[in-house]
């Protein structure tokens, strides 16, 4: 933390509404840093290293990847925090794990998995990522998962449909009280949008599969192109390229947090319960910048995720996780010993629902070779132990 003291709208350490399971507080910590220090320590933030972004890992070793997305959202969201005088520890663990539900192969992964769990309630990666740091890490010896805060748990499940809030206790009641996340939840999302579409724009380029001739036609793009030309008209497409980028998340943040600041002002919450209850977010953007930024997006949707080389790779994806799932479905014996224990257990439990949410957690912790490699081993019976 900075030394500027804390908003009363802020989350506190002090008045935290504690974890699943209780235990001493730190002596040289607060509880958010604990929260953020067990995430970076966690084997599924270091798999984030090797899963997509949008372009698979072995494309090309400067493509973003989830991990280097969650750095990044961090960096973004922090910066923010720091200027609304809310609690940096909390906003940074929230973005480092607001993705270590996530697939391998992206959207394509988490797509193709939610249509094999069709039958079994389906699969999305935001349940996933609290799924994983309350049950699936095993690192500690008195509890499952990692422990964390309510406050970070809170931050990390964005969305929530009703039938499965009502399973996940005080974490799932917002969305059955149709009330708003902390502050530095909030945050995080937006800065998660923010990194999300511009370092796409980034990514997109270098890959050639957009050009600066397209986005000229996107006003977010277009406006900082001609500023940076017209100051450095000499300046080579690289250079051009990050300094176009760096001041369209500059301006995105600029107006995020003077947006955020009049909403709050008017608000006036006098505490993070105040915010909870506020009848709709207080960080966003001004009507512009949103229709701005959705302008972006919906170009990204269209040029590049919907790109044939990016459609190629959600085919192979497809292929992928449909083997993997329908193999692992029929002979748990193919899945490492302690994870056929849990496919039993979960069997024993709820049935073919419970060795199919078994097999769906084995699969979405996988990296990207990982589940190329496990493809080619189940696709060549020959090559099985």
């Amino acid at each position: 933390m900075n030394d500027t003291p804390l908003a009363p709208y802020a989350a506190s350490d002090a008045t935290s509404r504690g974890r699943l399971h209780a235990e001493p507080a730190p002596r040289y910590r607060g509880a958010y840093q604990r929260d953020r220090d067990r995430i970076v320590h966690s084997t599924a933030f270091r798999r984030l290293e090797y899963k997509t972004q949008v372009f698979v890992n072995h494309e090309g070793d400067l493509f973003r990847t989830r991990l280097t997305h969650s750095l990044e959202v961090a960096q973004i969201a922090r910066s923010i925090a720091r200027v609304l005088r809310l609690h940096e520890d909390l906003t940074e663990a929230i973005a480092l794990a607001h993705d270590l539900g996530h697939t391998p192969f992206g959207h394509a992964g988490q797509d193709a998995l939610n249509r094999c769990l069709s039958a079994f309630g389906g699969f999305e990666h935001n349940l996933q990522s609290l799924r994983v740091v309350d049950k699936l890490e095993c690192r500690y010896a008195e509890f499952d998962g990692l422990n964390l805060t309510f406050e970070t748990r809170e931050g990390i499940l964005k969305h929530c449909p009703l039938s499965i809030a009502r399973e996940l206790g005080d974490v799932g009641r917002r969305f059955l009280e149709r009330r708003q996340p902390a502050l530095e939840a909030q945050v995080t999302n937006l800065a998660d949008e923010i990194a999300y579409n511009n370092h796409d724009v980034d990514d997109g380029i270098r890959a050639g599969l957009i050009s600066i001739e397209q986005l000229m036609d996107i006003t977010l793009f277009r406006r900082e192109y001609d500023t940076v030309h017209a100051r450095y008209p000499a300046l080579d497409e690289k250079r051009t390229r990050h300094e176009v980028i760096r001041r369209m998340i500059n301006r995105l943040v600029c107006d995020l947090v003077d947006t955020s600041l009049a909403r709050i002002r008017d608000a006036d919450p006098g505490g993070p319960d105040d915010v909870r209850a506020w009848p709709a977010p207080l960080i966003g953007f001004s009507d512009g910048m949103r229709g701005e930024s959705l302008e972006l997006k919906r170009f990204l949707r269209e040029h590049l995720y919907r790109h044939e080389q990016v459609a190629h790779m959600t085919r192979k994806a497809d292929r992928i996780i449909d083997l993997l799932f329908a193999a692992y479905m029929e002979d748990i014996r193919l899945l490492p010993a302690e994870h056929q224990t849990q496919a039993q257990r979960f069997a024993a439990q709820h049935g073919e629902a419970g060795r199919a949410r078994a097999v769906a957690d084995y699969i979405a912790g996988m990296t990207d070779r990982f589940a190329i490699a496990e493809y080619a081993r189940l696709s060549h019976p020959e090559t099985l132990p």
